[in-house]
């Protein structure tokens, strides 16, 4: 998949951890119909592993499916057996170098400028600044832009709303959203407020949206 091209497109990335295997399957079918195209399963979550497979039987072979949190060669293989096509890291590591011998296009996570010059020759696909909120929120992101004005960043980490439209346009990629989004429907919770939420959030990530 051309993951940069989607990131570039769509501009959201839902980030799933549930505790409950099944809704974490419901949020992920959910939000797929309320067309946000860009779906991350932490492997973190309760059997992450089989809800990336299940999600993946009912969306099809071509579906954009990522396994987030892959720390390790091991997660890699596995995320990829599972049906992700797509990996996104918390940092530079053994995941990110894994993923890529895999073919898998990759959210590599860093911080730090250094990180950022690190990520290069390790053939990430897009840039994940992360805690975002934690290290200087849009105004870092856009002092990073100076520097660094093609790479793509996708801020993740205390994403509301009012982030996401001033991530984007700090020059952000596309943003990625956990429980601002997701809130407890991977926990169980209600599938109607999910919608709900993801209607208001690909709002904001339209491009034509004021």
């Amino acid at each position: 998949m051309d993951l940069r091209a989607a990131l570039a497109a769509h501009r959201l990335v839902a980030i799933i951890r549930g505790t409950d295997p099944e809704a974490s399957v419901r949020t992920v079918l959910a939000l797929a119909e309320e067309g946000v195209e860009l779906i991350e399963v932490s492997l973190t979550g309760a059997d992450a592993l089989s809800v990336i497979e299940q999600a993946r039987k009912e969306l099809g072979p071509d579906r954009p499916l990522g396994a987030g949190t892959v720390l390790t060669a091991d997660d890699a293989r596995a995320a990829q057996q599972a049906g992700a096509n797509f990996a996104v890291t918390p940092a530079l590591g053994e995941g990110v170098t894994a993923a890529r011998e895999l073919g898998l296009p990759v959210v590599a996570g860093v911080m730090t400028p250094t990180e950022i010059l690190a990520a290069r020759p390790l053939g990430a696909t897009a840039l994940k600044i992360f805690p975002a909120a934690e290290s200087g929120g849009p105004a870092y992101l856009k002092a990073l832009r100076g520097p660094f004005p093609h790479e793509l960043f996708v801020p993740v980490g205390g994403v509301d709303e009012a982030a996401a439209r001033a991530y984007l346009a700090a020059g952000a990629t596309a943003v990625g959203v956990g429980s601002p989004l997701i809130g407890d429907a991977a926990d169980g919770g209600s599938l109607t407020a999910l919608r709900e939420r993801a209607r208001a959030f690909l709002t904001v990530v339209r491009k034509d949206t004021p």
